[in-house]
């Protein structure tokens, strides 16, 4: 919710009134970036004209009864990939979906201009304020339906999660040989940038390409940990069996 606040704050056409969250330390820290009041209590909510549930997705369903509750007439939006708008369905008369793909850490600034942010709400009224507000902060802006958006958010867990647990993974094969992770970073960099020009099909290079058993088993070889032997041996396969 940090980046999505600073870039809310940073937009003058609307205004933070307020954040809520369950500890004290979590909204008085994300108040005091926004400039703006805090509360704990739900009770003590302020009245405003949309609220966007930044929350993990198992509280959703929990918070979501006794804020409308209270706030019956407003726009309720939630950010999450994989939930439906849905879970909003005989509490809300106005709600929908503010959902920015993109990998959030705290403290790692984005350009949220570049962030494409896809939008849904249950009537076109509460469309066209989902869609205005995400216009705010970002230039490209999507409807999309519940259930594109939870092919969308299963893609994402391939391209960002995944990934970065093959980062992760690759770290621990060189750090007892003594050799720092930065090295990688030329390679995963151009990685990166030849999806820009090429699709990721005719962008795969390596061993598992041509199916080279050799280099392979060689390789698997090297792999202490079953797991890890494991996602090697079905990442290979998959590569080969795509081709």
């Amino acid at each position: 919710m940090t980046n999505l606040g600073k870039a809310l704050a940073s937009a003058k056409e609307h205004e933070i009134v307020q954040v809520w969250s369950r500890t004290k330390e979590s909204a008085q820290a994300l108040a005091a970036v926004l400039c703006t009041p805090f509360t704990t209590d739900l009770d003590c909510v302020v009245e405003a004209d949309v609220y966007i549930l930044a929350v993990k997705d198992s509280a959703l369903e929990s918070l979501i009864p006794r804020l409308t509750r209270l706030h019956p007439e407003a726009l309720f939006l939630h950010t999450a990939g994989s939930m439906p708008m849905d879970v909003f369905k005989g509490y809300a008369h106005h709600y929908g979906v503010f959902y920015p793909m993109q990998t959030f850490s705290k403290n790692k600034e984005v350009n949220f201009r570049e962030i494409p942010v896809f939008v849904e709400a249950n009537n076109e009224n509460a469309l066209e304020v989902v869609k205005n507000l995400a216009a705010t902060v970002s230039d490209a802006v999507y409807k999309l339906t519940t259930e594109q958006r939870k092919y969308l958010h299963l893609a994402a867990v391939f391209a960002c999660n995944f990934t970065n647990h093959c980062y992760d993974l690759a770290a621990r094969v060189l750090e007892p040989q003594g050799i720092p992770f930065s090295v990688m970073l030329p390679l995963i960099d151009e990685t990166a940038r030849k999806v820009h020009e090429l699709s990721p099909h005719d962008a795969q290079t390596g061993p598992a390409v041509r199916y080279d058993e050799n280099v392979i088993n060689r390789q698997m070889a090297m792999i202490d940990d079953e797991n890890t032997r494991q996602i090697y041996k079905l990442i290979s396969q998959s590569i080969h069996d795509k081709l």
